[in-house]
């Protein structure tokens, strides 16, 4: 048992050598030693998982031998994945190894078709078309929409959204946790823009050349799509302090495009900023709005400002929402026609005269 003790004690440091840049005078003979390690830590982890003293001792070895406990006895079932994702991550891998790598992770000895074998390949086929939407263009070009790996991220999530109807926000939870914040905002905020992008070409398509509708609608499509918007609003505005730092995350000119179109979320974006704005006070000796209070004053009067007018730039419905907003916090606040009493006043002075001279220019041009 001290020996398997000791081997177990060495999967960080392989782990290690298949990200560095020693893989580059590796061969095909060393690459099938490297796989058949992680398939025997694989082999120990079946072995005693059902037995709770030895899995206790392994990975007490095994989180002995890092610097901080990263990977316990869990890792070693997973050890094929870790180190199969650790080697097609290194560019330093030769390309005769990489190959047999993919050859060896799509088609493991001895796997046949079931779910370990599935697993492997759908993580081989996934890490190179990451790999693919990574590669810069030659000549890049300004898109309307994400960047191609955020989109596709985006596309993958509302795939398995539309596909369980069942109510998958915990699923939906668990898996959004686990990105760093701003990539699942940014997710998130690509995902519900797809949607409505893709509803507008679907609604485009179904009239013929003639003008004539086509009646080829698919409800059922409408009826994913619904859902999938749903359970990621529900993720979205069901915790007060994620909405917050997801308005705070994301350009004020994409927040705006999803006020636009998800009511759900204009009403409650319009809410924080009000909250938000009523931790200005004006400060008559510089002569313009200052935070009140610096932790919870999250904005500055400018990024208010801005994030209003972008508001007031979007469709003609938001725009006359966020008009009635202010104006209605306006009134309750005094109802003041001067600068420099109301926040709101003042707000809603600049984003009319602001919307004024835009409208002035478009008709110019």
């Amino acid at each position: 048992m001290e020996a398997v003790l000791g081997q177990v004690e060495q999967l960080p440091a392989l782990l290690a050598v298949c990200r560095s840049a020693l893989v580059r005078d590796w061969d095909s003979l060393t690459l099938d030693r490297a796989l058949e390690w992680a398939r025997y830590f694989q082999h120990l982890h079946d072995r005693f998982r059902a037995r709770p003293q030895l899995r206790e001792a392994l990975g007490r070895r095994l989180r002995r031998s890092q610097p901080y406990p990263l990977l316990g006895f869990p890792a070693l079932g997973r050890c094929p994945l870790l180190l199969g994702l650790a080697l097609l991550e290194n560019r330093a891998l030769p390309p005769a190894a990489c190959r047999r790598l993919l050859r060896s992770l799509l088609q493991p000895p001895g796997a046949g078709s079931g779910s370990d074998a599935r697993g492997l390949e759908l993580l081989a086929r996934r890490k190179a078309a990451a790999c693919l939407l990574a590669v810069p263009r030659r000549r890049p070009r300004r898109a309307p929409g994400p960047e191609p790996q955020l989109r596709a991220e985006a596309q993958l999530l509302l795939g398995r959204l539309r596909g369980e109807a069942a109510g998958q926000l915990r699923w939906l939870c668990g898996v959004l946790e686990q990105l760093p914040q701003p990539r699942a905002f940014a997710v998130v905020a690509a995902a519900l823009a797809l949607l409505k992008q893709e509803r507008g070409a679907e609604q485009a398509g179904d009239w013929d050349r003639d003008g004539s509708s086509s009646q080829g609608g698919c409800p059922e499509s409408t009826a994913g799509d619904g859902c999938a918007a749903g359970l990621l609003l529900s993720w979205l505005l069901g915790d007060q302090e994620r909405f917050s730092a997801f308005c705070l995350c994301l350009p004020c000119s994409h927040l705006a495009f999803l006020a636009g179109h998800y009511s759900q979320l204009s009403r409650s974006y319009l809410d924080l900023l009000t909250g938000w704005g009523s931790h200005l006070v004006y400060d008559p000796l510089q002569g313009r709005w200052v935070k009140s209070c610096l932790d919870k004053a999250k904005l500055s009067w400018e990024e208010l400002r801005e994030r209003f007018s972008c508001l007031c730039q979007g469709s003609a419905l938001l725009r006359e929402q966020t008009q009635a907003a202010l104006e209605l916090l306006r009134t309750q606040d005094g109802d003041f026609k001067v600068c420099g009493l109301s926040v709101w006043t003042d707000l809603l002075m600049e984003v009319m005269q602001e919307h004024k001279s835009n409208v002035k220019t478009y008709k110019i041009k």
